[in-house]
């Protein structure tokens, strides 16, 4: 548990996982449940918009998608760093990239990794877009878990299959960590 010093230190939740873990849906509700009633700023960094808005030059290979998670970790130590909360909600697939995240931003607050660990069949099954059928049939290169891989986190803080878990319960599940650990009151 944190020191009652650091316990209003900024910090990072890092959620991870496969497209239609429902990682966005549980950084959304979460930020909600941060901003109500807490001293600090909340910031939601998704992985969508972050790609619309700050790295749209970027493609899909290893190296661009490090880059994009990096500049993402880059801004959440800058929230962290200023006692803010950073919520990010990306698919991060590569572990050399969240653990340089985990590295750099621990040196300034807290750092949570959240692990969505939904299995793939479940997010093909919520896939309204198409994308798992379009990187089947090799429309799509590099979707990760289909031609392109997803390294599992070796030691998240949190693990969370949504398959039957409904969004209230995941976010209850985080806030509950946050509290037990000391980073809310």
């Amino acid at each position: 548990m944190l020191d009652n010093m650091n316990k209003h230190q900024g910090f990072t939740v890092f959620i991870t996982g496969l497209s239609g873990s429902g990682k966005s849906t549980l950084a959304n509700n979460l930020a909600l449940g941060l901003s109500g009633n807490r001293n600090r700023k909340v910031t939601l960094l998704d992985g969508d918009i972050v790609r619309k808005h700050l790295s749209q030059e970027l493609g899909f290979s290893k190296e661009h998608r490090n880059v994009n998670v990096e500049r993402v970790g880059f801004v959440a130590s800058e929230i962290t760093k200023h006692g803010g909360i950073a919520i990010c909600a990306l698919i991060a697939p590569y572990a050399s990239s969240r653990n340089n995240n985990r590295e750099h931003i621990s040196r300034y607050g807290g750092y949570v990794e959240v692990y969505n660990a939904t299995p793939i069949d479940v997010c093909e099954n919520r896939d309204s877009k198409g994308l798992y059928a379009k990187a089947r049939q090799g429309i799509i290169e590099r979707f990760t878990g289909v031609n392109d891989p997803y390294e599992q986190p070796e030691s998240p803080e949190i693990v969370i299959d949504t398959t039957h878990l409904s969004p209230d319960d995941a976010v209850h599940e985080v806030l509950t960590y946050l509290k037990q650990e000391g980073y809310i009151d």
